[in-house]
């Protein structure tokens, strides 16, 4: 798919991998709805970022927990922008848990995690699928993590949450062919704010992974500009950890 001229929204596109996806989108010609919850000033300054290059981008305030807030979300973006053609469902969270204190691990914690990282990624395609099926066309990436295929990560119930985006990638491609294309892109470690006050453990990481270099937002958002190009490709969770699942 030749994304000129598309339409994407892209769940909390103001930081991160978010922001670094809004940015290659624009930079493709891809008229950009740059999502977030409580990130107001980095969601507009990314969309401001894209403008004064000569882009289109709205900055789109959104609980994806919520389906109100969802669809509410997609009506404001038709409505500025006439449809919406491309999904990146982004938008996580977690919490750090250790693993083996299982008590922390509470009901709390388990309907938060699953609200957002996986019934939010549904609501977006629920809400965003018959204006892709009218168009004939349309594609949907979620950001899945290798907490999903190890069963590692920040807490157990962000893993699981993980793993259960990966298999929701799947049975969407399968709802929603043949017109609307569903992959995972599945990142290891990256260098965003989630390292906050955990830099040196980063670094210590990068020389024990295979190419000796932790992904930047950038790599991910080039992964996630091909699977929402590649026209025959649908329910697949593509792995960029730098080789460190290997």
């Amino acid at each position: 798919m030749d994304l000129k001229d598309k339409v994407a929204l892209v769940t909390g596109g103001g930081t991160g991998i978010g922001r670094a996806t809004c940015l290659a989108l624009a930079e493709r010609g891809v008229s950009v709805a740059v999502n977030y919850s409580r990130s107001k000033a980095d969601a507009e300054e990314t969309a401001q970022i894209i403008n004064k290059k000569g882009g289109r981008a709205i900055a789109i305030q959104a609980d994806v927990s919520k389906d109100k807030d969802v669809r509410e979300m997609v009506d404001t973006l038709v409505q500025q922008f006439g449809t919406i053609d491309l999904l990146v469902n982004n938008a996580s969270i977690t919490r750090h848990i250790p693993f083996e204190d299982l008590e922390a691990a509470t009901e709390e914690v388990w309907d938060e995690l699953y609200d957002v990282n996986v019934k939010g990624m549904y609501y977006c395609a629920r809400a965003a699928a018959p204006y892709m099926k009218k168009n004939k066309q349309g594609a949907v990436v979620n950001l899945g993590s290798i907490a999903g295929q190890t069963g590692l990560g920040s807490s157990l119930p962000y893993a699981v949450s993980k793993a259960a985006v990966h298999a929701l990638t799947k049975s969407l491609a399968r709802a929603l062919a043949p017109d609307i294309r569903v992959n995972c892109v599945v990142p290891g470690a990256v260098a965003t704010r989630w390292w906050a006050g955990r830099e040196e453990q980063m670094k210590k990481l990068a020389p024990n992974l295979l190419l000796q270099r932790i992904s930047t937002p950038e790599d991910i958002a080039q992964l996630i500009c091909a699977a929402l190009e590649q026209e025959a490709m649908t329910g697949q969770i593509i792995t960029v950890d730098s080789g460190q699942t290997l």
